[in-house]
């Protein structure tokens, strides 16, 4: 069972990225559910989504708290979120950010965890593509990049037929963006890139 935790904050589209997880996750072959994990949060307040996928039938419903991969879609939330809480050995988590890995590390205060750490723009990619704040497409186009549990075509696939028209597109662009520097990054060992096994 692969299990996710999504990090951000009231309208930047964290509940829809875990359920356009979870239905990427279908695609992909795998049982699939998202578990939204809120309250009646405002625009901007830290809100917290999980979803989980196996390939045998899921009959767990609670919130992820061991998390193999975190998603932060907000940087400024990881001194407060702790969002590397209870993160399994060797897991991986993917940060919305310019920063480099070991001050997304610095910042979270992980730097003993051992997990691999990743980060892409996710904001300025989807800025640029979408014009919206909604980095959720980039985030698990990031995710499929680096590793095999869904697929870009999947995570464009989903967006569009949540999103049909212009928006769907756009987050597909913004997907194939964030695969790409995503992919390039673990190429050549990026500096976006950094890996700590148990």
């Amino acid at each position: 069972m692969r299990q996710v935790r999504v990090h951000g904050r009231g309208g930047q589209g964290v509940v829809t990225a875990a359920e356009m997880l979870a239905r990427a996750g279908f695609l992909a072959g795998h049982e699939a559910q998202a578990i939204p994990s809120f309250g009646s949060e405002r625009t901007g307040a830290p809100v917290v989504s999980c979803c989980r996928f196996a390939d045998t039938p899921l009959r767990t419903r609670e919130p992820v708290l061991h998390p193999d991969v975190v998603l932060v879609q907000d940087p400024t939330l990881l001194a407060s979120d702790h969002p590397f809480a209870g993160l399994a050995p060797g897991g991986l988590v993917i940060v919305n950010t310019t920063a480099d890995a070991p001050a997304v590390r610095a910042q979270a205060g992980a730097e003993d965890v051992h997990a691999t750490v990743l980060t892409v723009p996710a904001m300025q990619i989807t800025l640029e593509r979408l014009g919206r704040p909604r980095p959720a497409a980039a985030m698990l186009a990031a995710y499929a990049a680096a590793s095999s549990d869904i697929t870009l075509d999947a995570v464009k696939q989903v967006f569009r037929e949540r999103f049909p028209g212009p928006v769907g597109e756009g987050n597909a662009r913004a997907a194939d963006d964030a695969f790409a520097y995503v992919r390039a990054e673990l190429a050549g060992a990026g500096r976006g890139l950094e890996s700590r096994h148990a």
